[in-house]
């Protein structure tokens, strides 16, 4: 059993510059699950320091550490939340409120940049799939951002399968496939801290636009 009102899992690599600024702003109530994903900067290392529960998944791929993570969790509610300090700890409420509040099934933050937090083609790219994602899902979004919450066992019963970049994707999907009520927070939105791995660069929004594609085709 757990005393924490949500576990928040934050899918790692080589985030060591990040997760004391992350970690050190995340709430009493949340216990905050480092998957580390085969970081070579000492990322586990720190946060394990930093008081933080580590969980590594060897294989790569941003769907298999949050799935990792979300297997690890033991709370009632489960949050995702990037670690590269993009996304602000204290805000997690937001997402939090509307699931354990029972107003919703699924929370997603909807990211509110400030100016150069988010590229051009990163945002465009995120635009799109959230219109082609609204059609088929059947509920209207405007982002497929990671800081997101649900239940635990609800999460578990969908039985997600991908473990690339289009595991966010799928959970919605899944979720809007069996009925859940589905909404979306405000959420600031600030630069990441360190180098961009995925979005921040045209290649990494390509392979994530691939990923999420083939999840759509599905």
């Amino acid at each position: 059993m757990t005393n924490f009102e949500a576990d928040v899992v934050l899918p790692c690599l080589d985030e060591a510059g990040a997760l004391p600024w992350v970690l050190e702003r995340m709430p009493h109530w949340a216990r905050p699950i480092v998957v580390d994903n085969g970081s070579a900067d000492g990322s586990a290392q720190i946060a394990a320091s930093l008081g933080a529960t580590v969980v590594s998944e060897p294989r790569r791929g941003f769907g298999a550490a949050a799935h990792a993570g979300l297997l690890a969790a033991t709370a009632d509610v489960v949050a995702f939340c990037d670690c590269d300090a993009s996304l602000d700890p204290r805000q997690l409420e937001r997402v939090v409120a509307p699931v354990r509040s029972g107003a919703a099934d699924l929370a997603l933050g909807r990211r509110r940049p400030a100016r150069g937090a988010w590229p051009a083609h990163a945002r465009v790219a995120n635009g799109a799939l959230a219109v082609l994602t609204s059609r088929q899902a059947g509920v209207r979004l405007h982002d497929l951002g990671p800081l997101r919450a649900a239940r635990r066992a609800d999460l578990l019963a969908l039985d997600l399968r991908d473990r690339r970049f289009g595991y966010p994707l799928e959970m919605v999907l899944s979720a809007a496939a069996a009925g859940w009520r589905i909404t979306e927070c405000d959420v600031d939105y600030r630069p990441r801290v360190g180098k961009s791995k995925v979005t921040g660069t045209v290649r990494g929004t390509v392979r994530t636009v691939r990923d999420m594609r083939a999840v759509l085709a599905r």
